[in-house]
């Protein structure tokens, strides 16, 4: 049994505002212990449950904030940037049984803390197939296209609420609720590992993989906080303004359709200036 984790940051444990999943920040370094205790109880979980191996993906921002000589030594760190499928790298290989989402969060324009969909605050809102689209569920729809599925999602209430919509039988786990995008009723990092340990030892037994899941096509709009967001976004080819902040594209499938996401948010980053976004 192979099992990835794909695991973002603002979604971990204690995590309540921006200096806590800025690298370099003042609360940075003292989360990245939280964020690597949230991941080790998946790992163990996973290693209780039967797993064979556990790797781990970094998908938060730099992709370099986990402490790898805090994990438990049979697991192994995909760390870094510029990875063919971002959060989910490493599906692609046939040999996956089960992914979990760890650190998860919901998704532009919905509430919850710190939710964003890749980009923290130009983004409003994301759909595919004109539904309403966190990190989750893209992330989510890419994986069923190589038969992967989701056991375990670890976030807040809010993105365990969102998990429902596109992975019902993952096991979740809340480690915080939600008060504002900045704040969080929080639980302790030991009730929260304990949680996440035997949580991910009960998912263990639905890391099946599947024949591959086809949806397409899907059609995936952006809305942006700025006009000049969307007219550069159009510099992708088949990006298409579909309202004044507002852009859309269809791919046959989400491998493409994630790809083109991607591609999307890297323009539209580097057309942010300072302080007038």
């Amino acid at each position: 049994m192979r099992i990835l984790i794909s695991a973002d940051m603002e979604g971990a444990t204690g995590v309540t505002w921006p200096d806590d999943v800025l690298p370099g920040a003042s609360q940075w370094e003292r989360c990245r212990s939280l964020f690597t205790s949230d991941v080790n109880a998946a790992v163990l979980g996973f290693y209780d449950g039967g797993a064979d191996e556990v790797i781990v993906n970094e998908a938060h921002w730099t992709m370099r904030n986990l402490l790898l000589e805090q994990l438990d030594e049979r697991a192994q760190l995909l760390t870094g940037r510029h990875k063919a499928l971002s959060m989910v790298e490493g599906v692609q290989h046939g040999d996956v049984d089960g992914i979990a989402f760890v650190g998860y969060h919901a998704g532009a324009g919905m509430e919850g803390v710190l939710a964003h969909t890749y980009l923290a605050n130009q983004i409003t809102g994301v759909w595919l197939n004109d539904v309403p689209a966190s990190e989750g569920l893209l992330n989510a729809r890419v994986v069923a296209e190589f038969g992967v599925p989701v056991v375990l999602v670890t976030g807040d209430d809010v993105a365990c609420e969102d998990a429902l919509g596109y992975a019902p039988e993952a096991l979740k786990v809340a480690v915080k609720d939600h008060v504002s995008r900045y704040a969080a009723v929080c639980r302790t990092p030991a009730r929260t590992a304990a949680d996440i340990r035997a949580a991910a030892k009960e998912a263990a037994s639905l890391a099946v993989r599947h024949g591959p899941v086809r949806g397409g096509p899907f059609t995936v709009a952006v809305e942006f906080d700025a006009e000049h967001l969307a007219m550069a976004a159009t510099v992708v080819p088949g990006v298409e303004r579909i309202g004044q902040r507002k852009v859309a594209y269809t791919s046959e499938t989400m491998y493409e359709g994630i790809r083109a996401f991607k591609a999307v948010t890297t323009i539209v980053s580097a057309a942010v200036e300072e302080q007038y976004g």
